[in-house]
């Protein structure tokens, strides 16, 4: 998964997608997981740097995570791996 190229975050949570023009509003930890998905980072990396990062435990920030991904992939934010 990854998240679309021209998608545009910025510095204060708001997510851009010039494709239809609509914007969204995300959490601190929303723009940290769309960053280290920017970098080709794994959803095992991802857990790993979030939950030594937070205190959450794994199986916890797993569900807030594809809880996310869902909300992305809904509105058409991400790219499917092949």
């Amino acid at each position: 998964m990854k998240i679309k190229k021209n998608i545009a975050v910025s510095e204060t949570g708001f997510v851009f997608d010039p494709t239809g023009g609509e914007s969204y509003s995300i959490n601190g930890v929303g723009q940290e997981i769309i960053a280290l998905l920017k970098e080709d980072k794994s959803p095992e990396e991802i857990s790993s740097i979030m939950t030594q990062e937070y205190e959450i435990d794994a199986a916890s920030f797993e569900k807030y995570f594809y809880d996310f991904m869902g909300m992305l992939r809904q509105f058409q934010l991400i790219e499917e791996d092949e």
